[in-house]
């Protein structure tokens, strides 16, 4: 059953009085639990696409659907509920609260879109901050980490609240190689275990080796797709 649905997806951005094309007529369908990624060069679209599926932007022609939901015509207060409930996010600034500590930051969506009960929500984060070697830095603030450490955390917050969907633009370009596929083992059991269906969009070959589809992105459109056998094969 596809999560998202893409029908004839075009966005435009205006610069100055000129209309410039980001995507031209997208086609897509994702199942759940399936593991991808957008690939191509800067400029190509992929983060585009990220952005309008997880209903930070809208597109200027076209359909979106998100586990069963028509998220194009969504409002700004009614997408971030959506949001909350349904998708996790992972961007290369991090995105983190200055002011919250890494525990906090990953605590975050927990009381603020979910209202997960206190031992609950406190046995989900200190297990997901070992998972992603955080645990002896959860009391420090997001200026006193490295920028792997930060994505490490933003990790652990788009995983805390078990989101049917995962978006991730380059999610391992500030790790080490071997945090890196510790991180990427993670989100393959999440992938297994709730049935988590990931979307990135990298030029890691690392995550490109692991992907089950690679959708390649060029000038707004998606010019190839190649199934991973071996990904396919183990599954």
């Amino acid at each position: 059953m596809s999560l998202v649905i893409l029908e004839n997806i075009k966005k435009n951005y205006i610069s100055g009085e000129v209309s410039v094309p980001a995507l031209r007529g997208i086609n897509l369908s994702i199942d759940k639990g399936k593991f991808v990624s957008f690939v191509g060069p800067s400029g190509s679209g992929k983060t585009t696409l990220l952005n309008l599926i997880g209903c930070l932007d809208k597109p200027t022609e076209g359909k979106i659907f998100v586990a069963g939901a028509e998220v194009n015509n969504m409002n700004r207060k009614t997408s971030a509920k959506f949001r909350g409930d349904n998708i996790g996010l992972i961007f290369q600034n991090f995105n983190l609260i200055p002011v919250l500590t890494v525990y906090e930051n990953v605590e975050y969506p927990l009381i603020m879109v979910q209202d997960v009960p206190p031992e609950k929500r406190k046995q989900r984060i200190l297990d997901l901050l070992e998972k992603v070697g955080m645990t002896d830095q959860k009391d420090k603030y997001p200026a006193q980490l490295s920028g792997g450490q930060k994505q490490r955390v933003a990790i652990a917050r788009a995983l805390v609240t078990e989101p049917k969907l995962v978006l991730a633009d380059e999610p391992t370009a500030n790790l080490d190689h071997d945090t890196a596929y510790k991180v990427i083992g993670l989100m393959h059991h999440m992938e297994k275990e709730f049935n988590t269906t990931f979307i990135f969009a990298t030029h890691d070959s690392k995550i490109v080796g692991e992907v089950e589809v690679i959708y390649t992105v060029e000038d707004g459109l998606i010019t190839k797709t190649h199934e991973n056998k071996k990904i396919g094969e183990e599954k």
